[in-house]
């Protein structure tokens, strides 16, 4: 078998997977369509464009998404080096300048000698060693050949983007920095915030009631139901009136420092680009017509005078059924050489797309090299997050991103708090044991930095080594 892989997508999935096989001596072959063939999302034709959130979510440890980063790190992801080094304030989590990600990306992918980078657009299934990572907005050719390869109809989910402002238009005699509390410890104020009162709160929910939104199309019409982890705003305000409240727009843990007091509701601001002068409006991601949306996000205390460098948008996401199409090593069940990788097959999140690329980039090449694909353990969360997209409920299979859920609980009774950091310790114990029975690469330094000794001295449950 040749020592050549082809991979469809330049996204975080396949973007990963390429330095992943690239690294272990294959040579890569990576496709991307943009510029040649735009998408209804992107708006650059770099690799690894975020097109919603520039956060990538909480780097603790003891968090479901900190855990996935620590053992992404350990494993050499290529994703997660480029995020950290492009990282903008974000109090516990990590968020990217999101050009300057792409940039990064963009620039060790075409600079390393074993990849080489190909502006096409596919429109068929190749018949070699392949990594389909052509994201959830799959062009409708590959889309059609994949239909016809798997011989099973495509699941649907919508996901929408949050409106992006300019830092200077916001009204700070009005709004204030400051972060939410988080497991009782204050962190430092990355987030900018837009107090409302309750007479306020209703005035805007009112106007985001009567809205006008953009016209679904026919396949949305027919199909017109929302991915729940990132539902637009007036979807959500269609629940009655203290979803937002209770949501989004939630005001625990924050203070207006103009009178000592909670305010009823609070929209957030996360800064978006390393200079500070972007802002998106944290879970206001919203289908509503541009002109609707300038009109209505102005009615927030702060905004009034907002300047939109980059409007809200609803797009179509795509996935396959994993369950009955894909192994565990992300390995097409028909085919051994054909791998999937990312939001195509159902996995959720930044860090999870780029996990499953990890993944099937590392398998493809020991595919290629004569060597037996790996399976994480389930007690790891790579391991939990590949297996629950491929062992799920085939008729009610939606996307999934990493989270604790997903583990079994422990032996016994303990606190949550406990639970949470048993789970990450016990993941990191078994990450490395499995790295070193497979011979993989495996930076325990790196992978463990952020474990605090407290964590190191959780019972032993499971042995610490």
């Amino acid at each position: 078998m040749t020592k050549q892989l082809t991979i469809i997508g330049g996204g975080l999935a396949g973007t990963e997977a390429a330095w992943q096989a690239a690294e272990l001596g294959l040579n890569v072959h990576l496709y991307e369509m943009r510029p040649r063939r735009e998408t209804p999302a992107h708006v650059t034709d770099r690799l690894a464009e975020l097109v919603c959130s520039n956060s990538l979510g909480s780097m603790l440890p003891h968090k479901a998404p900190g855990l996935l980063k620590a053992e992404l790190r350990g494993l050499g992801s290529m994703i997660l080096d480029c995020a950290q080094q492009t990282a903008v304030p974000a109090g516990s989590s990590l968020a990217v300048d999101r050009e300057g990600f792409a940039e990064l990306v963009t620039a060790k992918i075409e600079s390393h000698p074993r990849i080489e980078m190909i502006r096409e657009e596919v429109t068929a299934v190749p018949t070699t060693p392949t990594i389909i990572a052509s994201g959830p907005l799959t062009s409708d050719a590959l889309a059609a050949d994949i239909g016809r390869l798997t011989g099973q109809e495509y699941l649907y989910f919508y996901d929408a983007l949050s409106p992006i402002v300019n830092h200077d238009s916001i009204n700070m005699d009005i709004a204030f920095r400051q972060s939410r509390y988080d497991e009782g410890e204050q962190i430092d104020g990355d987030y900018i915030n837009c107090p409302m009162t309750r007479e306020e709160y209703d005035v805007f929910y009112e106007a985001l009631l009567a809205a006008e939104t953009i016209t679904l199309k026919q396949f949305e019409q027919e199909d017109p139901h929302f991915f729940e982890g990132c539902m637009p705003i007036e979807a959500i305000a269609q629940r009655g009136h203290q979803s937002l409240a209770f949501g989004p727009m939630r005001p625990v843990g924050l203070i207006d420092p103009r009178n000592g007091k909670r305010p009823f509701a609070v929209v957030q601001l996360r800064q978006d680009n390393l200079v500070g002068s972007l802002y998106n409006i944290v879970g206001f991601q919203t289908n509503l017509r541009w002109g609707e949306q300038k009109r209505i996000m102005r009615l927030i205390p702060g905004l009034e005078n907002a300047e939109f460098l980059r409007y809200g948008m609803m797009h179509r996401n795509t996935y396959i059924n994993s369950p009955q199409m894909l192994h565990v090593t992300m390995q097409f069940r028909s085919r051994a050489d054909l791998f999937f990788a990312g939001q195509i097959t159902g996995v959720e999140g930044y860090m999870g797309n780029a996990a499953t690329g990890l993944l099937a980039g590392i398998n493809a090449a020991r595919l290629i090299l004569g060597q037996f694909p790996v399976i994480p353990p389930t007690n790891t969360m790579l391991g939990a997050l590949c297996h629950y997209i491929t062992h799920a409920e085939a008729k009610s299979f939606q996307p999934m991103k990493a989270n604790f859920g997903l583990f079994e609980q422990p032996p016994g009774k303990i606190g949550k708090k406990d639970r949470y950091q048993w789970y990450s310790e016990r993941s990191l114990t078994s990450l490395r044991r499995f790295a070193r029975a497979n011979q993989l690469n495996y930076d325990r330094e790196k992978a463990e930095t952020d474990l605090s000794v407290e964590m190191k001295q959780t019972p032993d449950l499971v042995p610490y080594e």
